[in-house]
């Protein structure tokens, strides 16, 4: 695992990532993307250095960044599957996809693994439709998915 880092040093590239993006026009989420590029999540300490920039209060920002899937609390695993869990999906069976690949990992969704290999999120919506089941690993989109390939993908995150 990572570790995290100290609070100032939160506090001072959070400053410097509010600095470089606050003039934008609506710049909270712009802002939260840059902290959690910054360090793979976005840090509790990051929350009230953001409200004060942006003359906000602290529960807007903590709304915000929960309400927001893609916003995480605490750092993601090295890989990050995203599992689509919309109609067209489940229609086709991603319930047993997240079923199989919960089993596999040892992790339930919104997890990460022990050894800090993979992070499963499930999504609503990769827009893959038409090749439902699909994921996203770390970016790349995966559809048609099948015990095959999830036993691929696990060997790829465990790797």
């Amino acid at each position: 695992m990572t570790m995290q880092p100290a609070s100032t040093e939160i506090t001072s590239r959070t400053a410097a990532i509010i600095h470089e993006l606050k003039g934008l026009e609506g710049p909270l989420l712009p802002i939260l993307h840059g902290i959690q590029e910054e360090f793979g999540h976005v840090p509790k300490d990051a929350l009230p250095v953001i409200a004060e920039a942006l003359n906000i209060s602290r529960a807007e920002v903590h709304g915000v960044v929960s309400f927001y899937h893609d916003y995480r609390s605490h750092p993601a695993g090295r890989h990050v599957l995203k599992l689509c869990q919309a109609e067209s999906c489940q229609s086709m069976g991603s319930d047993a996809i997240a079923a199989k690949l919960q089993q596999l990992l040892g992790i339930g969704l919104h997890e990460t693994t022990r050894d800090g290999s993979v992070t499963l999120e499930p999504v609503y919506c990769l827009g893959l439709c038409a090749c439902s089941p699909a994921a996203m690993l770390d970016g790349q989109v995966i559809g048609r998915l099948d015990d095959e390939k999830l036993d691929e993908i696990v060997a790829e995150v465990r790797s």
